[in-house]
């Protein structure tokens, strides 16, 4: 094994992706223990550069399975995480980013992991005629971010983040207004617009919603001036 080439990959890729201060990077153990673990973890990191993720898995995976008390663990806990990410399984990604923070509650890569948990929840936010319920649940998290590590760069993130999952609500919120327009239930499209107008006045939704309102307000109208006609 390359000692040189190890410790520059190695080093450059958790000090950009984690700038973590407390995993220890000391790549010089002597036994057969530590060789055989740190064969694995640079294999693991380099197939995640690749974009393997696949094997990647399975290396951080192997990893802990054989060595669960070397000092590349805990490094392996976080990659394992962060390739069910890569590969789209989001659940699984969050089950492990949530493992790694209640065992390892003071490692510096905790607002990192928070963040990506939101992030798991972002990527499975469905289009604006379904249910927002993964959207309310990144908010939830990410506004966990902003108050626990306010300020760290995963706070401004988190920020920007929430204004996506806002702006996915409200339209599905207008969504479900104009379907009660069409269906000619004016007062339950009134209900749903006006929350639209209140709730979320800087999404992008608030024109198209007023619209509607006036629309709806017109045929609510003319239906009880024909009652009265009558």
């Amino acid at each position: 094994m390359k000692n040189n080439k190890f410790v520059v990959i190695i080093f450059a890729s958790l000090i950009l992706c984690l700038g973590c201060k407390k995993i220890n990077f000391n790549l010089f153990g002597g036994d057969e223990y530590d060789k055989m673990a740190s064969e694995l973890i640079y294999d693991g990191m380099e197939n995640y550069k690749a974009g393997d993720y696949k094997d990647a898995l399975e290396n951080f995976q192997k990893l802990q399975d054989m060595y669960p008390f070397n000092k590349y663990a805990i490094l392996a806990e976080l990659k394992e995480a962060d390739s069910y990410y890569q590969l789209g399984k989001y659940n699984d990604a969050v089950m492990v980013y949530e493992e790694f923070e209640t065992l390892h509650p003071q490692n510096d890569v905790i607002p990192y992991v928070a963040y990506q948990q939101g992030l798991c929840y972002f990527e499975q936010i469905k289009t604006p005629d379904r249910e927002q319920t993964s959207s309310y649940k990144a908010i939830e998290v990410f506004e966990r971010v902003k108050a626990d590590y306010p300020n760290t760069e995963y706070a401004k993130k988190a920020d920007k983040m929430m204004m996506q999952c806002l702006k996915s609500i409200a339209a599905h919120e207008l969504y479900v207004g104009k379907f009660y327009f069409k269906a000619k239930d004016y007062k339950a499209a009134l209900s749903r617009l006006k929350r639209v107008v209140m709730k979320f006045p800087d999404m992008g939704t608030h024109h198209e919603a007023m619209q509607y309102i006036t629309e709806s307000e017109n045929q609510l109208k003319n239906k009880d001036n024909k009652k009265e006609q009558k």
